[in-house]
């Protein structure tokens, strides 16, 4: 078994058998206001979601879930609860603890360095996060705000442009695309190529960013750092990791048609405290036919030498360990390497 087993719909997508979720959220036509309060927006929502749900696409309304969804976003960073951190700052004032105030493009390009299955993948690097890694690989630009601002209309031809390029999908990263949902929101309304949206996160998002992202979001790449809440408040001083992250993949498994691709990173002494609870509550929670990618490409970036036990690459020994949990966890859609 491979990648078109754990993602058929993703594949389908690409066969032009099927089509992106955030096409068929634009087909469900809803009445709204945009000046009413966000209680009364989310109650619409809901109600939107339920036609989602049972392909409802005969009603009449001059505006779309998707519309709605980017109006709900926008609201929310008057006050902004996008991520789990939830700093409240209105970030259409003031940069919130993400460093993200308006959406900051650091770089995009066609990828060829992710999974086989998503290559070649148009990334949009975003600057900003709302973690704080001490072993950053892209700390240049998550930890700093860094690059050109674009508007929704433009990034979206952009992305019609990768696309008659051959790309295969639309890969929203960082940084972290969470602080920059409104805006992805904002420019997916004007995408019309039916191109597979790849949500590439650390999985921090707030229940109420997770309501947002169903019928958008076509595969979670979703990125499964830590075993527990020690490691991810000492390394990317994050409170409550397990509880949110172990939420929000549970969620997203409920989705609308969403699949998955987990990716974990092996860290050098973490093999016991962090990659064999991650594998283990995978596979007894997502399954074992999920594709996850279980990688060895840590090396001690940013501020990781100032950490002795993650300052250093892994051992073969560590590397023939983490393979070993995989094989004995009964995986069938893993990469690892």
């Amino acid at each position: 078994m491979g990648a078109r087993e754990a993602l058929p719909k993703y594949f389908a997508i690409l066969e032009g058998e099927d089509i992106p979720n955030f096409f068929i959220t634009r087909r469900i036509k809803l009445n709204f206001n945009e000046n009413l309060d966000l209680a009364d927006l989310w109650n619409i929502h809901d109600e939107g979601m339920d036609k989602l749900r049972e392909n409802d696409l005969d009603g009449s309304g001059h505006k779309n879930l998707l519309d709605l969804k980017a109006v709900i976003a926008d609201k929310i960073l008057e006050n902004c609860h996008l991520c789990e951190i939830r700093c409240g700052i209105n970030r259409k004032k003031s940069i919130g603890y993400c460093r993200v105030k308006e959406s900051l493009i650091a770089s995009d390009f066609l990828h060829y360095g992710e999974e086989p299955e998503l290559v070649p993948s148009y990334t949009v690097f975003f600057s900003g996060c709302n973690f704080r890694c001490v072993f950053c690989q892209n700390w240049d630009i998550s930890q700093f705000r860094v690059g050109v601002e674009i508007i929704p209309e433009y990034m979206a031809l952009k992305i019609e442009r990768a696309y008659r390029f051959g790309a295969k999908n639309v890969n929203f990263v960082g940084g972290e695309p969470t602080p920059n949902l409104p805006f992805i929101l904002q420019t997916l309304r004007h995408v019309n190529v039916p191109i597979p949206v790849i949500w590439n996160s650390n999985m921090y998002m707030s229940t109420e960013a997770m309501k947002l992202l169903d019928g958008v979001v076509d595969i979670y790449l979703g990125d499964f750092k830590y075993g527990n809440n020690e490691c991810a408040r000492k390394y990317s001083k994050i409170p409550r990791y397990w509880e949110v992250v172990t939420r929000n993949f549970l969620l997203a498994k409920n989705h609308y048609r969403a699949e998955f691709l987990i990716r974990h990173l092996v860290m050098p002494n973490h093999l016991k405290c962090c990659t064999r609870p991650v594998l283990r509550w995978i596979a007894e929670n997502l399954g074992k036919d999920v594709r996850i990618n279980v990688m060895f490409q840590y090396r001690p970036e940013y501020k990781a030498m100032e950490y002795p036990e993650i300052s250093r690459m892994l051992t073969l020994e560590e590397m023939e360990e983490a393979e070993k949990i995989v094989k004995n966890m009964g995986f069938k859609n893993a990469l690892v390497g």
